[in-house]
């Protein structure tokens, strides 16, 4: 099964501020670890939302608004897409990767990972009903 882990973005992150060396080469570790292992497919961060803009369509409209966008806590800063036999293991990967924050950055981080599923055929099927 394949998952996607979205780490949310933090106050710094949106302000430019960019990652420690000590955390980058942390991640480049377990993501090499976890490529050699077939868990890791793909990884990728986002630019601050500054550099983004959002569209959306309401009423039949489609309207654009350019960032930076006033609610951070819920903005996408990064992700990485695994394959996992379960959600269980998906969890335990994610907590890898927060452990690596916690560790390099201190008592003083706050973070989030979020964990999903990702959608692909087999979750398509009709149900069957008895």
């Amino acid at each position: 099964m394949r998952f996607m882990m979205m780490v949310k973005a933090g106050r710094d992150y949106e302000a430019g501020v960019p990652p420690k060396p000590e955390l980058i080469q942390a991640i480049e570790a377990l993501s090499e670890k976890l490529r050699k292992a077939g868990a890791l497919l793909e990884t990728g961060g986002l630019l601050p939302s500054s550099k983004g803009a959002r569209v959306r369509a309401s009423g039949g409209r489609v309207s654009v608004t350019d960032g930076p966008f006033t609610e951070t806590k819920e903005l996408v800063g990064g992700y990485a897409i695994v394959e996992a036999a379960s959600r269980e293991e998906a969890i335990a990967l994610g907590r890898q990767f927060m452990q690596i924050h916690a560790e390099v950055l201190g008592p003083s981080y706050d973070g989030e990972c979020e964990i999903r599923q990702m959608f692909d055929s087999a979750n398509c099927a009709p149900e069957q009903h008895a």
